[in-house]
């Protein structure tokens, strides 16, 4: 057996159901699942490593519920900086077509790389093209080199240019390939188990790049597995057009009508949903990614984070495709949600959205997004998944009245330490067991391939 100890915390906050937050708190874990939080004089005395923290805001390990890592290549691109999506996409797909396998392993890696160093310890991905060879293969054996928990998203395309789809034909696979690729996926990497530090999710990238039969197939074939579904849905007023042009539904029926609602589902950003659409989601439980960074990038426009979450609608973070945010900064997305959700109640009494809603957005909202019960949460029998953020630095300077607020309502920073199932990944602000100059190195030299 294995044993942590962290300590003398200036302040932990646990993100449990009354939102407890323990001054020179700490916790005790054994074999990566914690055993004991609390104030630190009542912890052990020692253990095999011990990590004093004085001087350190702890949190929860943040949780994205979408993302696309192999953006990570693209980012700022001549052409596609001033673009809504459809023109964006439009700019990006040629170049994104020539993506190799060793494009999507390092794109991988350097997602994983920044997620780490922003406090996330968790994050789904979606992958929809696997171009000149590339493989779902590709990805899992790359993240494993920066062992964050992982929800892969076998994604997919199906309607190229050719059959009125804004895609490449190069990047599109016909629908028996999809689902059969998906089956070997599941089936060779799906870890349901608590503690997984892989899970496969499929998901079909949107209702306009695949058929409705597939879309249809997709969900049967993840309920005979028991896995996650995920897509994007009413990102942009065109999709919502899109969608009554294909079959006169509003995407949020239509994604009904074609089996995706339920606890297993969740939706990719969800900006333009009526209050009927938000209720039906409550009601089936399907999840919702709030990725307001994205959405402002591309004018997409401002999601309904406060009626979903005033609903009841699992809602979780994510950082949105490197292309579109241009980053993966958990910690500064869960600071734009916050500040967009008090953009978006301008004019309204009450109090404005709180810095610590916003963390459990990012921490027990994301976990929920994902259907995990095994993190988002620093409590007894959950995973230990923390990161730990020094107070000791100029962006902090005069807001230690309140040091958990101050982690947002201050310019993000990159984190400390991040630990995942009690193993370091980050420490002393250093990813751990790898190169990474020599990481960003190579990655910049596919980017600048890619572009060329």
């Amino acid at each position: 057996m294995s044993s942590l100890l962290i300590k003398h915390t200036t302040v932990l906050a646990t993100m449990d159901d009354a939102g407890t937050e323990i001054d020179d708190g700490g916790l005790y874990a054994v074999d990566g699942w914690i055993e004991q939080v609390g104030p630190t004089v009542d912890l052990p005395d020692d253990a095999d490593e011990v990590l004093d923290l004085s001087g350190h805001v702890v949190l929860p390990g943040l949780i994205n519920t979408h993302h696309h890592f192999y953006q990570t290549l693209t980012r700022a691109v001549p052409g596609a900086q001033d673009a809504g999506l459809f023109d964006w996409l439009r700019a990006l797909y040629p170049i994104w077509a020539r993506m190799t396998p060793e494009d999507v392993s390092l794109s991988t890696q350097v997602a994983l790389a920044e997620l780490a160093l922003s406090g996330c310890t968790t994050s789904s991905d979606h992958l929809y093209l696997y171009p000149n060879g590339s493989s779902f293969e590709d990805q899992v054996e790359a993240a494993e080199a920066i062992p964050l928990r992982v929800h892969l998203a076998r994604g997919s395309m199906s309607l190229g240019e050719s059959d009125g789809g804004l895609s490449p034909d190069s990047v599109v696979e016909s629908e028996s390939v999809i689902l059969s690729e998906t089956q070997v996926a599941i089936e060779t990497f799906h870890d349901p188990e608590p503690g997984a530090m892989l899970r496969v999710v499929v998901a079909p990238c949107s209702p306009f790049t695949v058929t409705t039969d597939l879309m249809r197939e997709a969900a049967a074939l993840a309920r005979a597995y028991g896995v996650h579904l995920h897509t994007h849905v009413a990102e942009t007023l065109d999709e919502e057009q899109f969608c009554f042009g294909l079959c006169g539904m509003r995407p949020v029926e239509l994604m009904e009508d074609l089996g995706w609602a339920g606890e297993d589902v969740w939706y990719a950003h969800g900006v333009f949903v009526d209050d009927a659409e938000i209720a039906r989601m409550a009601s089936a439980g399907t999840g919702v990614a709030h990725c307001p960074t994205s959405n402002m990038r591309l004018a997409s426009g401002i999601g309904p984070l406060r009626k979903y979450l005033a609903a009841g609608v699992r809602t979780g973070l994510g950082v949105d495709g490197s292309a579109s945010n241009d980053g993966s900064h958990l910690l500064g997305e869960a600071r734009q949600a916050m500040l967009l959700a008090r953009l978006d109640a301008a004019g309204e009494e009450g109090p404005l959205f709180s810095a610590r809603e916003a963390l459990r957005l990012a921490t027990r909202g994301s976990a929920a997004v994902l259907g995990r019960t095994d993190v988002g949460s620093l409590e007894p029998g959950k995973a230990a998944d923390f990161t730990a953020i020094s107070l000791d630095r100029v962006e902090y300077a005069g807001a230690l009245g309140d040091p958990l607020a101050a982690v947002l309502f201050a310019a993000p920073v990159a984190v400390d330490h991040t630990y995942v199932h009690g193993r370091a990944v980050v420490t002393e602000g250093e990813i751990v067991g790898i190169d990474l100059p020599q990481l960003l190195e190579r990655h910049n030299a596919a980017a600048n391939r890619l572009l060329g």
